[in-house]
């Protein structure tokens, strides 16, 4: 199995959302409008980083990385962190390594551009092994703590609450 990854063309549009409706069709513990998170994003040009997996000309995975804002107690703000999310990969290519390498890449290049660090939500049994925690001083009001985790990339994780996008609540 070979594929490769690259930044998003706007011929990638349509199947990007494509393959993000397929990924999360079935998955437990979602509103089924990651699609739309990413199509807002996109359209509010909060979508820095969207990176793709391409096997023989066919989008096969997605990762999207968007600005998150995050507020400590006293009002200030830490800069530079990343939201990582929705990544999607086919169901028939999923267990194939293209989430991980997908993954991989994402923090690469949030490495590259020396973001602070990187948020998501997510199942900690598969976000840990690429370094992702949860930190009891960081919050995303509504969510389980266990689930929302964070890797810091440069100085530690701030403590806060995490604001991501308006466009994550799209529903159409």
């Amino acid at each position: 199995m070979t594929f490769q990854l690259r930044h998003e063309t706007p011929d990638d549009i349509a199947a990007i959302e494509a393959v993000t409706t397929a990924a999360f069709a079935d998955a437990p513990h979602t509103s089924h409008t990651e699609q739309f998170f990413v199509r807002a994003l996109r359209a509010a040009h909060e979508l820095p980083l969207s990176i793709v997996a391409e096997d023989d000309g066919q989008v096969v995975g997605h990762v999207a990385l968007s600005p998150v804002t995050i507020t400590d107690a006293q009002g200030q703000k830490a800069d530079g962190w990343y939201g990582l999310g929705p990544i999607s990969v086919l169901p028939p290519r999923q267990g194939q390594g293209i989430g991980s390498r997908l993954m991989e890449q994402a923090l690469s290049e949030l490495r590259a551009i020396r973001a602070a660090g990187c948020v998501l939500l997510g199942d900690p049994a598969y976000y840990a092994r690429f370094g992702f925690q949860a930190h009891a001083g960081l919050q995303l009001p509504g969510v389980p703590p266990g689930y929302f985790m964070a890797l810091a990339l440069h100085g530690p994780v701030p403590e806060g609450i995490a604001h991501y996008s308006d466009a994550f609540n799209a529903a159409a």
